[in-house]
Parts: C-alpha cells; sequence; structure tokens
C-alpha cells in the first residue's frame, strides 16, 4: 500500500510539472509527432523549439524565459515546445541527447542548427534572429558571415563542415579562420573588424569564417571551445595539427598586421631568372605588378665569381622585397639588345638595372651604384612611388631573342685559327698572297 502511494504521489508530481509548463496564452505552439511535420516542416517560417522533459528541473527553471522569448518574437519568428519524454520519437528523430535541448529549425529543416548559448530570452532570439538574417541573404543570392554581418565584397568566406578541408587544408592560400557562434556578443564585435582586415588582406591572406554551432564537427575537430576562436593556416596545411592559434589583438589593424607578418614569413622568394628568351622572359615579368631586369657585364669581362656575386646580391634583395610579389629577371650584356634598348640601360656600360610596370609601360633606370646599399636605397623609393618614371620606348613589350643560358663557368676566349702556309704563295717580292 505504501509503495501505491509512492507511485501516485509522482505520478501527481509529474503531472503537476506538466501542467506548470506552457498554456494557449504564452505564445508557445505545442508540437507532437502528428502536427510537426505541417507546421514547422513545411513551414517557410524560422522556428525554435524546445525538446524539453516535464521532471527536468532546468526545463522548469527555462519556462519564464522561454515565455518572454515567444512573446518578443510573435510574428517574426515562431516558437514551438516538445515534451520529448511523452514524444520520445521526435527526441530520436532530432538526435535529442538531454534537455533541455533548443534547436533553430532555418532554411534547412531537415538539418536544424543546436543552441548552445545562455538560455536567456535575448540570447536565444540573437540566434534566432541570426538565422533568419541567413535565410533572408540566402535569398538573395549572398552568404553569410561572422556575427551575422556580412561583406558586401564577400571578403569574408563562408566555410562549413563541407567545404572546409577543400578550401583551406592542401591549399596554396594562407587562412585565418574564425570559429564563431551567431548568439555570442564579441564575435558580433569582431564581426565589423574582421571584414575590413579581409578586404585589405584580400590577395595576401584569406580570412573565413565557420558558424560553429552549425558545423560542429569540424569545430569538435580543432578543439574549439570558446567564441571567437581564431586558428591560421599556412599555406599548403594539411591536417588540423598544423592550425596554430591566433594571439593578436582583433582590432582591423591588430588583425591586418598580424597576418601580414606571417604572409611575409610564408611568402617564397621570387625565382631569379635568365631572360634567354620569349617565355623565360613571361615568366620573369608576365603578370608582376613590376619587373626587375638586371644586365650583367658579358663573361670575358666578370667571371663566374664576378657574376655570382652579382646574382647573389639580387637574390637578397629578392628576398627582401619578397612581399612585393615582383618579378626579377637578368640578361647578359649585349645578348637582349631591343630590351636595353626599350629600358635605356646599357649604353653606359654593364651592370645596369631598371625596373618595369609593363602594365603602364613606365619604367625607371637604376642610376646609383650596382651594390647592395646602392640597389636597396633605389627600390626602396620604388615601393613608396618616388623616382623618376620614363615611357618604354616603343610603347610595347621588346623582342626577345633566343640565347644559350649561361653554364655557370669562366668565359673562353675564342681558339685562335692555326695558318696553313701550303695556301700562301710568296710573290717575286717576297710578299705574301692569299
Amino acid at each position: 500500500m505504501k509503495q501505491f502511494s509512492s507511485l501516485l504521489l509522482l505520478a501527481f508530481i509529474a503531472g503537476a510539472a506538466q501542467a506548470a509548463f506552457y498554456s494557449p496564452s504564452d505564445g508557445v505552439v505545442e508540437l507532437t509527432p502528428s502536427n510537426f511535420d505541417k507546421l514547422v516542416t513545411n513551414d517557410d517560417s524560422v522556428w525554435i523549439v524546445e525538446f524539453y522533459a516535464p521532471w527536468c528541473g532546468h526545463c522548469q527553471s527555462l519556462v519564464p524565459e522561454y515565455i518572454k522569448l515567444a512573446k518578443a518574437l510573435k510574428g517574426v519568428v515562431k516558437v514551438g515546445s516538445v515534451n520529448a519524454d511523452e514524444h520520445n520519437s521526435l527526441g530520436g528523430q532530432f538526435n535529442v541527447r538531454g534537455f533541455p535541448t533548443i534547436k533553430i529549425f532555418g532554411a534547412n529543416k531537415r538539418s536544424p542548427t543546436d543552441f548552445n548559448g545562455q538560455r536567456t530570452a535575448k540570447a536565444i532570439a540573437d540566434a534566432a534572429l541570426a538565422e533568419v538574417k541567413k535565410k533572408v541573404e540566402a535569398a538573395f543570392g549572398g552568404g553569410s558571415s561572422n556575427g551575422g554581418s556580412s561583406s558586401s565584397d564577400d571578403d569574408v568566406i563562408e566555410l562549413t563542415d563541407d567545404n572546409f578541408d577543400k578550401l583551406v587544408l592542401n591549399s596554396d592560400d594562407i587562412w585565418l579562420v574564425e570559429f564563431f557562434a551567431p548568439w555570442c556578443g564579441h564575435c558580433k564585435n569582431l564581426a565589423p573588424e574582421w571584414a575590413k582586415a579581409a578586404k585589405e588582406l584580400k590577395g595576401k591572406v584569406k580570412l573565413g569564417a565557420l558558424d560553429a554551432t552549425v558545423h560542429q564537427s569540424k569545430a569538435a575537430e580543432y578543439n574549439v571551445r570558446g567564441y571567437p576562436t581564431i586558428k591560421f593556416f599556412a599555406a599548403n596545411s594539411k591536417r588540423a595539427s598544423d592550425a596554430q592559434e591566433y594571439d593578436g589583438g582583433r582590432t582591423a589593424s591588430d588583425i591586418i598586421s598580424w597576418a601580414s607578418d606571417k604572409h611575409v614569413a610564408n611568402v617564397p622568394a621570387p625565382e631569379l631568372i635568365e631572360i634567354i628568351n620569349e617565355s623565360t622572359f613571361d615568366t620573369a615579368c608576365e603578370g608582376k605588378p613590376l619587373c626587375v631586369v638586371s644586365v650583367l657585364p658579358h663573361i670575358l669581362d666578370c667571371d663566374a665569381k664576378c657574376r655570382n656575386k652579382f646574382l647573389d646580391t639580387l637574390r637578397t634583395l629578392g628576398e627582401k622585397y619578397k612581399q612585393k610579389q615582383w618579378g626579377w629577371g637578368w640578361t647578359e650584356g649585349a645578348q637582349q639588345l631591343a630590351l636595353e634598348e626599350s629600358l635605356e640601360v646599357g649604353g653606359f656600360g654593364y651592370p645596369a638595372m631598371a625596373v618595369v610596370n609593363f602594365k603602364k609601360m613606365k619604367f625607371s633606370v637604376l642610376k646609383g651604384s650596382f651594390s647592395k646599399d646602392g640597389i636597396n636605397e633605389f627600390l626602396r623609393d620604388i615601393s613608396f612611388g618616388r623616382g623618376h618614371t620614363a615611357p618604354v620606348r616603343g610603347a610595347k613589350k621588346p623582342a626577345i631573342v633566343s640565347v644559350d643560358p649561361w653554364d655557370g663557368k669562366d668565359g673562353e676566349l675564342p681558339a685562335e685559327e692555326d695558318i696553313d702556309l701550303s695556301d700562301i704563295d710568296l710573290d717575286d717580292n717576297g710578299k705574301d698572297e692569299l
């Protein structure tokens, strides 16, 4: 009898707890297996759905905030609840493992977003409104970005579980990736700074953003435990362990400065190309913002040791200015006469140098010494837009002839030809005649 009384008491408590949840006047729609597809899955509206159990203390504590949420979002986002203790088939369908579980059903109703933020009406509403914005942007053909803000030029690249490895790993590009949550206040503060930095770093470092509340498997793979979390990926990173922690500030200038340093460190030094035909000339200069062209003395005037000293100086400066992504080429004096003429170098002696912009067909000639310090001063002025420029003669790419590449050895004088005296006749005056 005592056991029976205890069961009745438990049943009464459970019933009282269930009755204490939501009433029709609260604005929270009661969802069941019989109406869920009709009201949620097949509806165009964004829904917030709480999966609860009547006996759950955390669920009971959430009730006043959830009612407040429903009233605040009335006419904007629909709010529903599922008694997952009673309707466990719905809970199982959406992988509910604990109570309360809150899911946001946005554009893809078959794959709702888990809400893992603070259980306040304001925090849940922020997450829901971010989902609304994503849905609207998708309708306009745009993408979403971190914290609910988007870059109009799509400079911040949206990353997902599906495209992350393809875009970031095994890429020739350098990446900074933010893992964010739509409800996160710090993420929202970061959003405009992140977008501004992405715009400034375009072409150098790619900035991506991944909604960790939606793409949870990728966030878990990178051990994301708080928001925002920012990871750096050097070029050709191949696995999660290659990711590095970002330890810079959160202003656009901080992000740009930090990423630029990484960019410079990861950019390979440019190849110093000997111009021996049109193809090598194009490789050295085609598509480059500027091309540094050096004309070195003939190998008979400057032996292998002398030439290599010049080439080492050029490579050292190529390393120093590598972030400029200039092209670097060299040729032996008098081998590419059309090139020398078009850039007005060589006539006053070798070595000589010119920096040319083939897009604008303008160039500037080194007037100082062909030394590390002299060239550095010249290139520094060029990088700041200083120095005299002149138009390329003919206003077109010069003709490049095919010549043999340098073999790395000293030059050799041509051998003297032996004279066959049998071919020489002496006249009566003792003079030779051919």
